[in-house]
């Protein structure tokens, strides 16, 4: 598929540990990663590209380990979705979450 250069720019910033167009491959991981870490500009140039429908799917089932507290508390806000929900965590087969320490609770 064939990006503008100006999405091309904002994926690199956003994905800079891979390239851009593997990025844009699969537009929901995308986006929970540039509701995490992109700037105001770059929310901006993607609501060119990107519905608030595209937004809220990424709300929907985001990769778990991406969104960090505040993030994720802003998203669910900004798109009315109160109470807002528990940050998605990692699922690992065969163990018991309740048995896991959460290392990272919610500041209250």
């Amino acid at each position: 598929m064939i990006h503008s250069d100006e999405l091309l720019a904002v994926a690199k910033r956003i994905f800079w540990f891979g390239a851009s167009e593997e990025a844009l491959e699969f537009p929901l991981r995308f986006l929970t990663y540039a509701m995490t870490y992109a700037t105001d500009e770059d929310i901006e140039i993607l609501k060119k590209y990107f519905t608030d429908d595209d937004f809220k799917a990424a709300l929907d089932d985001p990769a778990p380990g991406i969104f960090d507290q505040s993030s994720w508390t802003k998203w669910n806000q900004r798109y009315g979705r109160t109470p807002i929900p528990p940050l998605p965590k990692r699922r690992i087969p065969g163990v018991d979450p309740t048995e896991v320490a959460d290392l990272f609770p919610a500041k209250s």
